[in-house]
């Protein structure tokens, strides 16, 4: 692909003019699940569930919060369609079965932590560019 040809999310063409953008309700959607990892909680619940599937207490014990509140987070990323649950047992075991849900988790966490230490330091998370150090600053959270 020549530069500033791409292929994101079903949509090609160059990113200056001809560029087909997503439909209202399309971005509306996005916007939803960024605001759902908006939450510190809700990012490492997904964080944690990149690296693996897990239950309820096993997220609680990780992440450090209530079973209650874990599992409340939980529910709304379910319903959100970006963790899965399925039972084993008397258990319901959680994951995260979309690997774009995964990449984007990564790599954002990834970069984050490439600058703060200016080396890969995530497993798994793709090295992004050093660049540009510091953290993102001005944009509401």
């Amino acid at each position: 692909m020549a530069a500033g040809v791409g292929s994101v999310g079903g949509f090609e063409g160059s990113f200056g003019e001809g560029f087909n953008d997503p439909s209202t309700e399309v971005l509306s959607e996005a916007a939803a699940a960024f605001g759902l990892l908006a939450s510190s909680a809700r990012l490492h619940l997904v964080w944690a569930l990149s690296q693996g599937e897990s239950d309820v207490s096993g997220l609680a014990e990780r992440v450090g919060g209530a079973l209650p509140a874990i599992s409340q987070h939980l529910a709304k990323l379910k319903l959100a369609g970006l963790v899965r649950s399925r039972r084993e047992g008397r258990r319901v075991v959680y994951l995260v079965d979309d690997p774009n849900v995964v990449t984007i988790v990564r790599l954002m966490v990834g970069q984050l932590v490439d600058r703060r230490t200016g080396a890969e330091a995530v497993p798994g998370a793709a090295a992004g560019s050093r660049a540009g150090s510091g953290r993102l600053r001005g944009l509401g959270a």
